[in-house]
């Protein structure tokens, strides 16, 4: 019988498909196969800072590389790195972000390297890195522009508060500026509005040359087609010796805009400052451990399944593995979030990318020879370049709105000259159109209220994977939950013991011998008996069989096994301890018989526990209009408890893993559903759920999963759902914001009601008000928020 391509299982009914290779134990395992083989084909992983693999793309080798890119602020933007990229030879496709300011390369290695690719993309001033650079070269640029812009700009502004307001308003300046010293006073006014233009404004005039290269007109075309007609206009009334001239509307227009896009920096920046925290944090070396008791410094990517590293104090762990020598303090608080310390022996996972904070370890490299903390970043760079579908459907009315205002500040230009107004009124009303049109806001609307909720499910431990949970779990009807190993601690500990000292003793003595779960819980338990007088207890011609283990201690043949197992060694067990044995079992729990001298001397019950935190979480979750359904493998009897409690809805029992994908399948037809599992044998209904949540920083791994809890605590799933809440009320706020300002503005705009003056500033208020609204911080449940704030 062939075994499940995906999870290794016996295939009773082989389930096939034309496009997948191999068999299949279920639909379940063959979708999860598919969402893993085309997460493996997107050429997608790079881990951040030159970890590379390749991938078979495009007909040829491809390599991807991530590149941090200055100077993008509009889809425009987006549209030039990716035509640029899309004409070089050597590069096979681009995807660029101005949200995270960055850009997703894929590439053929043999005909570039990844150093070559910031060069080839640096054009028009954008500025392409590998790393992310240092922000101070380039705040204080931005700081200067602003600083002399707005010095000069405020020179502009003081000559028309004093000299030209007070005659537009029907009285007389304190200078007569058809003399000669008007002359010279309107030049220097020309002079300082030139600075703002073509320094301050250089920006925006290169996004709006940038717009016109790439056929995508955008706001800078706007603001740049209004700053520039404000000026010429103002110029050539000048040079005419007339004083009806509109500097100001140049400045205004100007300077608002650029605070506005520094501003607007400094929030984008303090939303995903975390991804270029963790790229920072990245280990490229290990200390790998040579045949001869030595060490040698490899790159990471050098190291092989099996490979022992050593950590010293104060380093980062390179790669996810388990302690081999030693015991220390790790902090994890990079990866999970967790702010204190845990420590780690001999035998304990361990995660790369966690810091060993005071002594040496020694780490065997895991199977998968990779870090956490590269995949996370791995994650959060595709996370954070994504487009959701509330962006695709902004982006696609952005790019049509853009065109459809050039044509009304055409028209109402037109229309207000051929009906007899003066030029210079038309002008100035197709100008207002033009300045008071903000695309920028629908632009923002969606990628800033995406990276705040990206940073703030990073901060509480929760890797958000698919940006489309933002849209799609705030409507889950029913949430699945797996009950071992998610509604349960997945740890066997012992629950009830009828056993004296002496019976614990020995039986701790014997399981020593034995690796199965069960044998380790009995130990730990067993170290809080007293050890008594005399020596400790060793058993020796230890001998196990497939229900358990027999050593000899005192000259007894002590056994310590299933129940069954005993009696069909001849040793009697009372009807008292029988009739616990079947009630144990009867719970899904594992009775173990400890006996000798023909008799069953005591009874150890050892079983998986429900979580503290686990009932009163899906009482939280369940809500008025979500069912909870909780899925076991246990009987209908061991199951029959959790039928009791208000906060579940359902309990389906005997539940195979591969049964369970089918089960979420019949689920959906009901409604949208949420998935809760492990990330192991769960991953095929994670793949078929709505939504996908796994437990542990391995599940990482998991490519199923839409959502990661990088800490097995139950109590973040409802972080889940509310930051989803949060963050689609927070778009939808933004959107509804920028389609209100416009429909309101624009008709206002083309009845001459709004001078451009007045449009500057609106125009700036209404960017600023989605900036604003997007930085606000996004709520969550009290008892993350006070429990794991790092």
């Amino acid at each position: 019988m062939p075994a499940c391509t995906y999870c290794d299982a016996p295939t009773d009914a082989p389930v096939t498909a034309d496009d997948v290779d191999g068999v299949f134990c279920c639909s379940g395992c063959l979708e999860a196969h598919r969402v893993a083989d085309e997460a493996e084909h997107e050429g997608c992983c790079h881990h951040g800072d030159g970890h590379n693999h390749n991938h078979e793309a495009h007909g040829a080798e491809t390599e991807t590389a991530f590149l941090h890119v200055r100077g993008m602020h509009c889809t425009s933007c987006e549209d030039f790195i990716e035509t640029v990229a899309a004409s070089t030879d050597g590069i096979h496709e681009a995807e660029a972000s101005y949200a995270s300011d960055m850009a997703k390369v894929a590439y053929d290695p043999s005909r570039h390297d990844e150093s070559d690719l910031p060069a080839l993309l640096s054009q028009a001033g954008y500025e392409a890195h590998l790393e992310a650079p240092a922000d101070e070269a380039a705040d204080q640029n931005t700081a200067a522009r602003l600083i002399f812009g707005g010095f000069f700009g405020m020179m502009v502004m003081a000559v028309y508060i004093v000299l030209l307001y007070p005659v537009h308003l029907g009285g007389e300046g304190l200078v007569d500026l058809g003399a000669d010293g008007g002359t010279y006073i309107l030049t220097n006014v020309w002079a300082f509005t030139t600075f703002v233009l073509f320094v301050t404004g250089w920006p925006t005039l290169r996004g709006a040359a940038v717009s016109l290269r790439v056929l995508q007109p955008n706001m800078d075309l706007l603001v740049g087609l209004a700053a520039v007609s404000a000026y010429l206009y103002s110029t050539g009334a000048v040079l005419t010796g007339q004083t009806d001239v509109y500097f100001d509307v140049t400045v205004v227009i100007i300077m608002a805009v650029s605070l506005g896009h520094y501003y607007e920096d400094q929030v984008k920046r303090r939303a995903t400052d975390l991804l270029s925290t963790l790229t920072r944090e990245q280990v490229d070396e290990a200390r790998r451990t040579t045949e001869g008791g030595g060490t040698e410094t490899v790159a990471v990517d050098a190291l092989m399944p099996g490979d022992r590293v050593q950590v010293r104090a104060g380093e980062r762990i390179p790669v996810d593995g388990t302690v081999a020598e030693g015991r220390a303090a790790v902090d994890e608080s990079l990866v999970t979030g967790e702010s204190l310390p845990v420590t780690r022996t001999e035998g304990d996972d361990v995660i790369g990318g966690a810091v060993v904070t005071n002594n040496a370890l020694t780490i065997e490299v895991g199977d998968a020879a990779e870090s956490t903390l590269d995949r996370l970043v791995h994650l959060m760079w595709n996370i954070q370049s994504s487009h959701p579908g509330a962006q695709r459907v902004a982006d696609r009315i952005a790019a049509v709105f853009v065109p459809l205002v050039l044509v009304l500040a055409a028209v109402a230009f037109g229309g207000q000259w051929i009906s007899g107004t003066s030029a210079t009124t038309a002008l100035l009303t197709g100008l207002s159109v033009l300045i008071v049109s903000c695309p920028c806001a629908l632009g923002l609307a969606t990628p800033l209220a995406v990276a705040s909720g990206l940073r703030t499910a990073l901060e509480h431990g929760i890797v958000i994977r698919d940006v489309s949970l933002f849209e799609t779990a705030p409507d889950i009807d029913t949430l699945a939950v797996d009950k071992t190993g998610t509604l349960t601690t997945g740890a066997m500990q012992v629950v009830d013991a009828v056993a004296d000292a002496t019976t614990w003793r020995r039986a701790r003595a014997v399981e020593q011998h034995a690796a199965h779960p069960v044998a380790r819980a009995i130990v730990k338990n067993g170290e809080a008996v007293p050890a008594g007088d005399g020596a400790p207890i060793v058993a020796t011609d230890v001998r196990s069989h497939p229900r358990g283990v027999e050593g000899r201690i005192d000259g007894d043949r002590v056994r310590v096994g299933h129940p069954e197992w005993l009696a069909a060694e001849g040793l009697d067990m009372g009807t008292q301890l029988a009739e616990r044995a079947e009630a144990a079992q009867q719970n899904a729990q594992v009775p173990v018989a400890v006996g000798w001298d023909g008799a069953v001397q005591g009874l150890i019950v050892v079983g998986d526990t429900l979580r503290d935190e686990g009932l009163d979480v899906l009482a939280a979750l369940r809500g008025s209009e979500r069912e909870v359904v909780v899925l076991t493998g246990d009987s209908a009897a061991a199951a029959r408890p959790l039928r009791t409690h208000d906060a579940i809805d359902r309990v389906i029992a005997e539940v195979q893993p591969a049964e369970k994908s089918d089960l979420v399948r019949g689920l959906r037809d009901d409604g949208a559903v949420a998935m809760i599992g492990d990330g192991s044998n769960d991953a095929p209904a994670l793949a078929e759920a709505d939504v996908g949540v796994a437990f542990g920083p391995t599940a990482l791994a998991a490519d199923s999963a839409d959502v990661v809890i990088l800490r097995g605590d139950l109590t973040h799933v409802p972080t889940v759902f509310s930051l989803a809440q949060a963050a689609r009320r927070r778009i939808r706020q933004n959107l509804a914001w920028a389609f209100l300002y416009n429909a309101v503005a624009i008709p206002l705009a083309l009845a001459g009601l709004i001078n451009p003056l007045f449009a500057a500033l609106a125009m700036a208020a209404s960017s600023l008000g989605v900036v604003g609204n997007s930085a606000r911080p996004l709520p969550v449940p009290a008892h993350s928020a006070d429990r794991d704030t790092p």
